[in-house]
């Protein structure tokens, strides 16, 4: 299987598989740009999960299909029946798991293109008949983006441009009114051992708000994990951040991030939304390489402690492991200090001319 050199005419319908998570879909707008914009003939239909659904369902152009993974087969037989008798030219199967994988087979698509060979995984190949081209080093973002490539065009500019609305505008207006430096603090991963101890994310927010006199508030889901994480960092402060979690839509999040100054958080999805409506992220990395996985168009804020990781639990340097190799080891996040942190949002206020005066 081989990629297409060019696409001798615009296909009259395609079709994205790309369930999860959160930020891997904010990725994946990007590509839905370029395609509009080099073939804003065709048709678009996007497989996307159903939480991922209430952030880009309203994304313009785009036909969504939901998969609710959590109603198992159910699931399965929705997205098969409303599929059904449909044919599209293109398929860009986005997604190597098994389950999507299976999926993948309710889409009727003469060209099926797919993750190269040292991207896949669970019998992907099978599931496609043309590849992406292989590279080592990509952003996730840029990875995305190559889908295009094998139809003839090239991914040129990253453009977001994520639909938020004006009643989530005016609830992130409502709990953070005026233009005070706000740092909001997103703590969790959905990848538990992403997660920094809730103790140093206390001391980094008492420094933002003590000593740099900013505004902070914390966000997170209502799961009930994200609100006894919460709580453990509140526990900890002797300031008073603001507690929104468990308060907001995905939407108001993302209204909420674009009001913020900085944001802090791990490798996980509110990271790839801030950036994706232009906040600067402090990325905490220790179990991921931000290079890869980090907010893709500014990293200067991020505290990378990856290839520490790398040398303590695999005896050897980042460089050496394979590209996207996971570090999700217990304490991993324990190679990050308070003091790193507080370094970076003392350079940040420096620079931005944001600190108490």
């Amino acid at each position: 299987m081989t990629p297409r050199s060019e696409q001798s005419s615009p296909p009259a319908s395609l079709c994205i598989l790309r369930t999860s998570a959160i930020g891997d879909v904010t990725h994946v707008v990007p590509l839905v740009h370029t395609l509009q914009a080099a073939w804003p003939q065709t048709r678009l239909t996007w497989i996307i999960g159903k939480l991922e659904h209430r952030l880009l369902g309203d994304l313009p152009g785009v036909e969504f299909i939901v998969f609710d993974k959590g109603s198992g087969r159910h699931g399965h037989r929705e997205v098969r029946r409303q599929l059904e008798g449909r044919r599209f030219d293109v398929l860009l199967h986005m997604q190597v798991a098994l389950r999507s994988n299976l999926l993948s087979l309710a889409v009727k698509a003469p060209l099926r293109i797919g993750y190269d060979r040292a991207r896949s995984k669970d019998l992907h190949g099978l599931f496609v008949n043309c590849r992406i081209p292989a590279r080592v080093g990509d952003h996730v973002l840029d990875a995305m983006g190559s889908f295009v490539e094998p139809l003839g065009l090239k991914q040129t500019r990253v453009r977001w441009d994520l639909p938020i609305g004006d009643a989530a505008r005016e609830f992130a207006q409502r709990h953070l009114p005026g233009d005070a430096p706000t740092l909001i603090v997103c703590p969790v991963s959905s990848h538990r051992l992403r997660n920094w101890r809730p103790e140093r994310y206390a001391a980094a927010i008492d420094h933002a708000a003590l000593r740099l006199g900013w505004r902070v508030a914390l966000c997170g889901g209502p799961s009930a994990f994200e609100r006894e994480f919460g709580d453990a960092v509140l526990a900890h402060t002797q300031s008073r951040p603001l507690d929104l979690i468990g308060k907001d839509t995905l939407k108001q999040l993302l209204a909420l991030l674009e009001r913020a100054t900085l944001v802090l958080c791990p490798d996980s999805g509110p990271m790839h939304m801030a950036n994706a409506v232009g906040t600067p992220v402090l990325g905490l990395h220790a179990a991921s390489n931000p290079a890869r996985s980090g907010p893709y168009s500014d990293r200067q804020w991020c505290v990378d402690r990856y290839d520490a990781a790398a040398r303590k639990f695999r005896r050897k340097p980042a460089e050496a492991l394979a590209w996207g190799t996971k570090l999700e080891y217990p304490d991993v996040m324990d190679l990050i200090r308070v003091d790193d942190v507080i370094e970076q949002l003392d350079r940040f206020a420096a620079l931005h001319d944001l600190a108490s005066r």
